[in-house]
Formats: structure tokens, sequence, C-alpha cells
């Protein structure tokens, strides 16, 4: 019974390996540099540069409503 759960974990473990050898890779250059032009690209929909317009903002303070 040892032998044949051995024998599956192996297996297992040589489709893991297949799997993961055919995956694509690149350099980290190269990568790095699509990052950096992805970021340069959505830079004017990022809302941490070019902050949240004040009407959509959920997390404004709240009015102060006085009514005299």
């Amino acid at each position: 019974m040892t032998s044949n759960c051995n024998v599956s974990n192996m297996r297992r473990l040589v489709e893991q390996l297949k799997l993961e050898a055919s995956v694509e890779r690149i350099k980290v250059s190269e990568a790095a540099a699509e990052l950096q032009q992805f970021c340069l690209q959505n830079a004017s929909k990022d809302a941490l540069l070019v902050g949240v317009p004040t009407g959509s903002n959920p997390f404004r303070e709240p009015r102060s409503c006085a009514v005299v």
C-alpha cells in the first residue's frame, strides 16, 4: 500500500514539474520595463496620483446641517 501511495505521489510530482516547466518565463528586466510602461499608461486613471473627484468620494467629511 505504501508503494502505491509513493508511486501516485511521484506521478503527481512529475505532472506538477511538467506544468511548471511549460510556463513561459521572461527576464526580470523585461518584466520591469513592461510594468513601468503599464504604470505610465494608466497613471492618469490612478486615484492615488490624481486624487478622487469630490462628488464621487465616499470617504469625504459629512456636511453639517445647521437649521436656523
